[in-house]
């Protein structure tokens, strides 16, 4: 079997008929833009593993009848653990740096957590918020037990102290934290968004942070990067970082080992796990 991977993917401890190469390959792992612009010239190709839990930047390249796996859980401890980071960051007043003003700190203790996209980093973010007394609601795309419909976002933000965006990017979502639902947000509230930057509208979001509304900590923003001269970056009240919450040593090692028993699943004839486009013979 061959297999079409980074430079950086770590080749030892496989079966011995497993070759890497971008020739013949039916089994591709890419990691960057220009890879997944390679996919549609691999006329063998079966199944593409990403390392990430978002598709969105690759899906367009997939060809039809590929199976189209991601990354599952492996990254969500990290994303978890930056959303947990950056809550008690704005909670603590950190932001304000060394200085001898004092300030009031605030507790996370019967703060309600409206989490919108409720996956497995939206899981992992509850477990690693309950312990601190947090009220968790949940926003999904369809309504079950203790999870409230997308379209119900409204009201269920109207009481939030923090908003948590961890849906995944498509045509559904694109927008969906826009102008509207920004406003139903109570002043004072912070938007935490480590989920795609054009969820949330990032003009609306600058008029509700300028007004003083509203903070944000935002891992991910709409452009990406941010040019030099955008508001996000001097607006009091906005925390950056540039899209690194998932990117920990142990979720690049947990991402690449799924990856690899992806692979030898294949090489079996056995169901792939974590299917989100199911390929012409089925996962």
């Amino acid at each position: 079997m061959k297999v079409l991977v980074p430079d950086d993917f770590p080749r030892g401890g496989l079966p011995d008929d497993v070759s890497f190469a971008a020739e013949g390959a039916e089994f591709a792992v890419p990691t960057s833009s220009e890879m997944a612009e390679q996919l549609g010239e691999l006329p063998d190709l079966q199944v593409v593993q990403v390392l990430s839990a978002g598709i969105d930047w690759v899906e367009p390249h997939v060809p039809d009848g590929v199976t189209l796996c991601n990354a599952g859980h492996a990254r969500s401890p990290a994303v978890a653990q930056w959303v947990v980071a950056a809550i008690l960051h704005d909670l603590g007043g950190f932001a304000r740096g060394h200085t001898s003003e004092r300030w009031q700190p605030r507790e996370l203790e019967g703060k309600r957590v409206v989490i919108v996209g409720y996956g497995s980093i939206g899981r992992a973010v509850e477990r690693r918020l309950t312990p601190f007394g947090a009220r968790i609601g949940r926003v999904a795309r369809s309504a079950r037990e203790g999870v409230e419909p997308v379209e119900r976002l409204g009201e269920a933000v109207a009481t939030a102290d923090v908003v948590v965006v961890l849906a995944p990017l498509s045509d559904d979502t694109r927008g969906l934290v826009g102008a509207d639902v920004l406003a139903r947000m109570p002043d004072g509230a912070l938007l935490v968004n480590a989920g795609r930057g054009p969820v949330v509208h990032t003009d609306a979001l600058v008029d509700a942070v300028r007004a003083g509304r509203i903070r944000a900590a935002l891992d991910v923003t709409d452009p990406e990067p941010l040019p030099d001269d955008h508001p996000l970056w001097t607006l009091d009240g906005v925390f950056l970082t540039p899209h690194i919450a998932g990117d920990t040593p142990e979720a690049e090692r947990a991402a690449q080992a799924l990856a690899r028993a992806q692979m030898l699943r294949h090489r079996a004839g056995l169901r792939l796990e974590h299917v989100v486009r199911p390929g012409a013979a089925g996962p």
